[in-house]
């Protein structure tokens, strides 16, 4: 009779730790070493870490490649930051200094993209001549998918000069234009979001923009005409059949391209009548909106489009005019709506909205939360809306539960797997099954001592990175995303300052231990965002060195906030901050992680919190603040913000103490800037939601005290975070918008022979 598992061996059994399986651990020791001494030449005597990790990265993708190659064949087949005093300041990160091992240069396909020239017509059809010409280099990097031996591509371009060097320029003594057209090209890809406050940085990004798209239809286009994987001459001719093979997602405004590219490649280059280009581009695109901020959504001055890309412009153009015949066609005589729909935009400065075009081209528009959704067919497309209503619709966001829960919080996802199986790491609506555990005292118990496992080795962290010793005990109180006003760490931060005044008001009261993070970058041209994170670090400054308050407050600034530290915050936060003004936050996907992970949520009824509130209850979540329609009503009437100064005392002394300088000694005058927008020109209402803010936050402190009822709420919320998953959403985008049926079908192992 066989011996009977105890707990522990039971758990190393089912833990999900071993899941992605290794297959034959000698084999792959086998190719660790081979790779160590061949592909690296080191031994163990001199190789450092990065060399182990080159070594296992390549064993890794040793394993990839066959699944990956067999992908590729199957699809044919089946034809289917850094802080210093305070400031942020940028600085390079040059990752790619010691190379990829997870990518392959693919230098047999590099492509031409063209700038700037000049247009000529003739009765053959438009050219477009005296380009500049740079050339794009693919790099391929594998993605596999979740035990099903598919392994996808993922391409990104680098840009190159067409000549690497001029040999005599350098002969003569031009050192420096000898490699000056290289330089010039590969700025393209050289650094990622350029500081676009001054022309040359909004240039730059226009041509990255053109850039990645050229490239990508391009080949696109080259393996739509190929019928074999590997092929490089073209087979198809006939291009009526490419929205039932291609289509292209335009993830915001940043893509919008694509729509006058792939209609310059189609009459232009293809020879397409102009209407058959039209329809086949229209049924091929699709957009995805995800701001409703006026400032986010792209529009490029006519003068420096038609510098770039002059083709486009004439394109652009007559795309523009054939909408307007139609629009005036059913509307006669309305020109505040033709107005309001053109995609180009009159004034001192001729503008190209971008966002009008990705409408107009694509057959699918979509939000990514369902208030988001009805705010774009209400208020910012509404015309677009009325237009063709058809076409809208709503693909709320989700997130992957293989990172965001079984390699960042594995722990976690052990307690799961030994109540309820492994079946939810692919359909995570299985995690409903725990709503019936909720009052499962074993149950309780595990979770709670998860969290405290990783908020402990969180502690140990901050302590060793951040040098601030946090209590493991304290709430962890966690805001964690883009510096942004509509995000409102201005709020956060008067709550700060509240929590801290009571302190020392009352040293002898109760309080309830928070450790207060705050994290996220700032656009390298934003000012005051810049200075929201100035402020955050100020007062953790003062609040952290204050020894009346000891460690019943902390407040500490993320720095160079990622996804690796996202992986580690995470999993240790008791509370999620998610408190934009209701209107402004298309969706959100932190919430959804930390609501995975057992974090509660304290937030504003805006983006994804309102369905998180619909399917785990209100009741538990901490809902606070102004609806959508309060500041809809609020912005009819007028919002002025020194009503709230005036009649809140803890408010005011909060605001007159940052005003002060109080928490800038050095520096009084250094946040008179921002309090001067928070009482006169702040567009986010952060004083209208204070009171209720800082409520909400008293009914946190209450619940915190009840370790019990706690922990019951965060198993109800993570039993009802099924619907977030990116399976979930990524399901809809194929069925509803790209006209695929997801399948079950696996793609056959490299070791089996294909069919």
């Amino acid at each position: 009779m066989a011996k009977p598992l105890t707990d522990g061996e039971r758990r190393k059994q089912i833990s999900v730790r071993g899941l992605a399986g290794l297959g034959d651990v000698a084999e792959v020791r086998k190719s660790f070493n081979r790779h160590l001494h061949f592909t690296l030449v080191k031994d163990r005597n001199v190789a450092t870490r990065r060399d182990y990790y080159l070594a296992l990265a390549h064993t890794v993708r040793d394993h990839l490649v066959g699944r990956w190659i067999r992908t590729q064949q199957h699809y044919y087949e089946r034809d289917p930051k850094k802080i210093v005093n305070g400031w942020q300041v940028e600085e390079a990160d040059d990752w790619l200094r010691y190379g990829n091992p997870w990518e392959k240069a693919r230098p047999e396909y590099m492509l031409p993209v063209h700038f700037y020239g000049r247009v000529e017509h003739s009765p053959e059809g438009v050219c477009w001549l005296d380009t500049q010409v740079v050339l794009a280099m693919p790099y391929d990097t594998p993605v596999p998918g979740y035990k099903n031996d598919t392994v996808n591509t993922m391409r990104l371009w680098s840009a190159k000069a067409p000549n690497d060097f001029k040999l005599h320029d350098f002969n003569v003594g031009g050192y420096i234009e000898a490699v000056l057209d290289r330089n010039l090209a590969e700025n393209i890809s050289r650094v990622l979001y350029p500081n676009d406050n001054f022309f040359e940085g909004k240039e730059l990004r226009l041509k990255q923009e053109y850039f990645v798209v050229a490239a990508t239809l391009q080949d696109i286009i080259r393996r739509f005409k190929s019928s074999k994987f590997g092929c490089r001459d073209p087979v198809r001719t006939s291009f009526e059949t490419f929205p039932d093979k291609v289509a292209i997602q335009l993830n915001d405004t940043h893509p919008a391209l694509a729509i006058p590219e792939l209609m310059r490649i189609l009459v232009d280059v293809e020879k397409v009548d102009w209407d058959k280009a039209w329809e086949i581009t229209r049924k091929t695109c699709a957009y995805t909106n995800h701001t409703v901020l006026p400032e986010a959504l792209e529009r490029w001055p006519v003068s420096m489009f038609e510098k770039l890309l002059p083709r486009h412009l004439e394109i652009v153009y007559a795309i523009n005019q054939r909408h307007l015949d139609h629009v005036a066609a059913l509307f006669p005589g309305d020109v505040g709506r033709l107005r309001r729909m053109s995609v180009i935009e009159e004034g001192d400065c001729k503008r190209i909205n971008m966002a009008h075009l990705c409408v107009i081209g694509s057959h699918a528009v979509n939000g990514v939360a369902r208030i988001h959704s009805e705010i774009v067919k209400q208020s910012v497309f509404k015309d677009f809306y009325e237009l063709e209503p058809e076409k809208f619709q709503n693909k709320t966001n989700g997130i992957t539960p293989r990172r965001w829960l079984l390699l960042c919080n594995p722990g976690l996802a052990d307690t799961i797997v030994e109540r309820i199986g492994e079946g939810f790491l692919t359909d995570l609506s299985q995690l409903k099954k725990l709503l019936q555990l909720v009052s499962d005292e074993a149950l309780i118990r595990d979770v709670a001592q998860v969290k405290q496992e990783n908020k402990a080795k969180f502690s140990a962290f901050l302590e060793k990175e951040y040098g601030v010793k946090v209590n493991p005990s304290s709430m962890f109180d966690v805001h964690v995303k883009r510096i942004h006003e509509y995000k409102r760490q201005l709020l956060n931060c008067l709550h700060v300052i509240t929590l801290y005044n009571r302190i020392k008001k009352d040293p002898a009261q109760t309080f309830v231990p928070r450790t207060v993070m705050i994290g996220g970058k700032a656009a390298p041209g934003y000012h005051m965002a810049k200075m929201i994170i100035k402020l955050v670090t100020s007062i953790g400054d003062v609040v952290n060195h204050d020894p009346v308050v000891g460690d019943r407050l902390k407040v500490i600034f993320l720095e160079n906030y990622r996804v690796s530290l996202a992986e580690k915050v995470i999993p240790a936060a008791d509370l999620s901050q998610q408190i934009s003004t209701a209107g402004t936050e298309a969706s959100g996907t932190g919430n959804m992680k930390f609501m995975l992970n057992g974090a509660l949520t304290i937030g504003t009824m805006d983006g994804a919190n309102v369905e998180m509130a619909e399917e785990a209850g209100a009741e538990n979540l901490f809902i606070f603040g102004l609806r959508v329609e309060d500041v809809e009503a609020l912005d009819r009437k007028g919002y002025n913000a020194r009503e709230y100064y005036d009649c809140l005392p803890e408010l005011r002394q909060a605001v007159d103490q940052i005003g002060s300088g109080f928490f800038s000694p050095r520096e009084p005058d250094c946040f008179k800037g921002v309090v001067d927008m928070l009482l006169n020109h702040d567009r986010f209402k952060v004083f209208a939601d204070y009171e209720a803010y800082v409520e909400c936050q008293a009914r946190v402190d209450q619940l915190y005290r009840n370790p019990k009822e706690w922990t019951k709420k965060v198993i109800r919320n993570i039993a009802c975070s099924g619907k977030f998953s990116s399976d979930r959403t990524i399901t809809e985008y194929a069925r509803d918008i790209w006209g695929v049926e997801p399948s079950a079908l696996q793609t056959p192992p490299p070791s089996l022979p294909r069919d």
